[in-house]
């Protein structure tokens, strides 16, 4: 039987809400923005249990002039400052592009990465080029700061006759292991147990090579976040755990995922992982913040927990009406800015920019994306034609394909050529 205490009141639970709702004014007056250097740089080596303070506070390097300051300076050259910008804008170019491609119904889906470039630009500089990058759907920064070339990532997103994943992925899930970059997964979080692996076997060769990885804040939630954490605790990985918390999961925001109790980069201190929260609209705070955990994971004082305090522009993807939820104009509030305008402020301020260059290279890069586009759909756009031929949905999935997997690919290739004669190729 249950007990009573007529004394006491009744239990209630708690339904986390947004603060704001459609048709609401934005307002984050109650979002602290301490001074630069508020939190010093501690030494790569520290203790976990030294630097806790780092994952309440938030690492910044661009102080609201728009001057470098403070011991988390990483001192880049003019020249980096600008490949960062140019990385920057190159990205966002390349998003307006393809949601511009899904809306005229040239692909399925796409996921834009608008306020949030920094996060895998900056971060992608700071790494060596050979460490091992474990993506979420977000970071196709990462791929553009490494080389990786545009036309290929259209490809992929149209599923055309060049897409080297043959269609079999959704469109924005890249692979390109050779430019040091896991394939993406549509569900969230599997990359994070898979990073800290892949980190573990670099320990165990005895290589210098480390793993860096990125979710929401959202994919925190998951058990595989918990975890991966447990594992690179445990054994000490040379890994980075990156939370890119832009506010908003797919349509629910922060506190859905404990967001209201503490920060998310807290998460770091019940495991004993150094921590950190930083500015993720400040470039250079992002990179200091990666350079700083991949000099630690490299000298084995183990991993590091980075949150990105950063801001989603846009909607989740092109499938997702953020008016439905939050209220307009959020981002245009949001008080740590835009990472690309601080950057350029940052430049034009050492007398290394202005705003004819900037103009300049932003009709630069839209007249580049706009010629790999035409070059992409050369090789076909998605739902317009066959562009892999029929046996190919039975390759790639074991080693040596088994006999009832033969026979049917007979069966189908036979019945092909009855259909369409056996000089048809996909179109």
């Amino acid at each position: 039987m249950t007990g009573s205490k007529p004394n006491l009141a009744p239990l209630r639970l708690h339904i986390p809400e947004p603060k704001f709702r459609p048709g609401d004014e934005a307002d984050f007056s109650d979002i602290g923005v301490p001074p630069v250097d508020s939190i010093p740089k501690p030494d790569e080596a520290a203790m976990p249990s030294a630097i806790r303070d780092l994952a309440y506070g938030l690492v910044r390097v661009l102080d609201d002039d728009h001057q470098a300051k403070g011991s988390w300076n990483p001192g880049l050259e003019p020249e980096q400052l600008r490949m960062m910008l140019r990385n920057m804008m190159l990205t966002r170019a390349f998003d307006d592009r393809m949601f511009r491609a899904q809306r005229q119904g040239k692909t399925s889906f796409y996921m834009k990465s608008t306020g949030e470039e920094a996060t895998s630009v900056a971060t992608a500089m700071a790494l060596a080029s050979d460490d091992m990058c474990f993506p979420s759907y977000r970071q196709q920064g990462i791929l553009i700061t490494r080389g990786y070339p545009i036309v290929a990532m259209m490809n992929q997103i149209y599923s055309n006759r060049s897409d080297h994943l043959k269609g079999r992925q959704l469109p924005i899930m890249y692979s390109a292991p050779e430019y040091g970059f896991f394939t993406i997964s549509g569900n969230l979080a599997t990359q994070y147990p898979q990073a800290v692996g892949w980190a573990m076997a670099s320990a165990s060769r005895g290589d210098s090579r480390i793993a860096a990885v990125w979710c929401g804040e959202g994919s925190t939630a998951e058990g595989d976040f918990h975890s991966a954490l447990t594992f690179a605790a445990v054994y000490n990985a040379p890994v980075i755990l990156q939370v890119v918390n832009n506010q908003w999961a797919i349509s629910s925001f922060s506190g859905i995922a404990g967001g209201e109790r503490t920060t998310f980069a807290a998460r770091g201190i019940g495991y004993g992982i150094a921590a950190l929260r930083v500015d993720g609209n400040d470039p250079l705070a992002v990179f200091a913040a990666m350079r700083w955990a991949s000099d630690r994971a490299r000298t084995n004082n183990g991993p590091t927990l980075i949150e990105y305090f950063t801001y989603r522009a846009e909607g989740h993807s092109t499938s997702d009406d953020p008016g439905a939820y939050r209220a307009a104009k959020e981002f245009e509030k949001w008080p740590l800015g835009d990472p690309v305008e601080r950057l350029k402020q940052h430049l034009i301020i050492l007398g290394e920019w202005d705003e004819e260059r900037h103009s300049a290279l932003q009709t630069e890069l839209t007249d580049l994306v706009k010629a790999a586009q035409k070059q992409a759909e050369a090789n076909g756009i998605l739902g317009h034609g066959l562009h892999q031929p029929f046996e190919t949905m039975f390759e790639d999935v074991f080693e040596e394909m088994p006999w009832h997997l033969k026979e049917q690919c007979a069966q189908m290739l036979e019945e092909q050529h009855r259909k369409f004669g056996p000089e048809w190729e996909p179109k």
